[in-house]
Order: C-alpha cells, then sequence, then structure tokens
C-alpha cells in the first residue's frame, strides 16, 4: 500500500478556531501586498486574486471583492463586472502556467451552501483529462500533484504583467 502526505491539510483539520471565529482571511488581504507568504497573486482596487491554502486542485484561487459582502446581490456592475474580468484572467494565466484543459467556476454562498467564509468569493479550479479518480470516492482524498510554492511562484510572473 502506498501512503500519501499532504501535511499542510493538518493545520486546516485541526483547527478548531475556524468554527467559532468571525474572523475573515479575505479582509485581512486589504492591505496586504502581493507575496508568497499570504499567496495573494494579484489586487487592484476593488477585488483580489489568492490562492486557496486548502486547495481542491493544483492551482486552485479565489476572486474576492476587498470589500467585505455576503453575496452577488450586494455588488454593484463595475465590481461584478471586476470580478468576473479577474475570474477571465485567472483562467488565462491557469492556461498558461499549468496547462489547464478546462475549469470548475463557482461560489458557495451562505453557511448551508457550503461556505466556509462569509466574504463572498469565487473558485477558480483548473482541471485536467483524467485528473479526477477513484482516490476523493474511496478514502475522501485529493492528490494534489504540485506544492503550494511551487504553484504560486509559476503563477506571480503572469499576474505581475
Amino acid at each position: 500500500m502506498k501512503n500519501l502526505w499532504a501535511p499542510w491539510r493538518m493545520e486546516y483539520i485541526s483547527d478548531k478556531s475556524k468554527e467559532k471565529s468571525t474572523h475573515c482571511f479575505l479582509c485581512d488581504l486589504k492591505d496586504e501586498k502581493v507575496s508568497s507568504k499570504n499567496l495573494l497573486l494579484y489586487k487592484n482596487e476593488q477585488a483580489c486574486i489568492v490562492m486557496n491554502k486548502y486547495p481542491y486542485s493544483n492551482g486552485h484561487l479565489l476572486v474576492a471583492p476587498r470589500a467585505h459582502v455576503h453575496g452577488f446581490d450586494e455588488l454593484n456592475n463595475t465590481l461584478a463586472q471586476n470580478i468576473m474580468n479577474l475570474v477571465s484572467l485567472s483562467t488565462t494565466h491557469l492556461r498558461k502556467a499549468l496547462n489547464a484543459e478546462g475549469f470548475n467556476v463557482g461560489a458557495n454562498i451562505g453557511k448551508c451552501a457550503g461556505a466556509g467564509e462569509e466574504h463572498l468569493h469565487i473558485h477558480v479550479l483548473p482541471r485536467w483529462n483524467g485528473d479526477t479518480n477513484f482516490m476523493p470516492l474511496l478514502s475522501e482524498a485529493r492528490v494534489i500533484s504540485q506544492h503550494l510554492e511551487e504553484t504560486y511562484e509559476k503563477l506571480l510572473p503572469l499576474f505581475s504583467l
């Protein structure tokens, strides 16, 4: 039997504070600079792109408004367009950096819909033909083929243009 190691997941699994905390990691990025420490790849006056610290697939990005809003109904047209432009930019750069063949793009809004964070954000998950296998079904595990830092280093130059 082979072992798959994903030690960075233990930080998330064992973090009991996330259940009680009202802390918002996306709001913390509002005043941060682009850095591998916070996984922030890009930001403008209204929105940002950050790598998911606990990804579902290699290159999993989050696109979020800098203002703390709960749903799409709280966005004005300019901000909604800005966010969708960043989703498009994310797919373009993920194709270039990681050779993504497709994408899952979506948002979980509200705790009952699976949102782990009440701050609106859109997930951009790169996909490849054959990337889904038996692991999630049989062992509730995902195989992430590249470390976060390595993925960050591939993506950062593209978002810095």
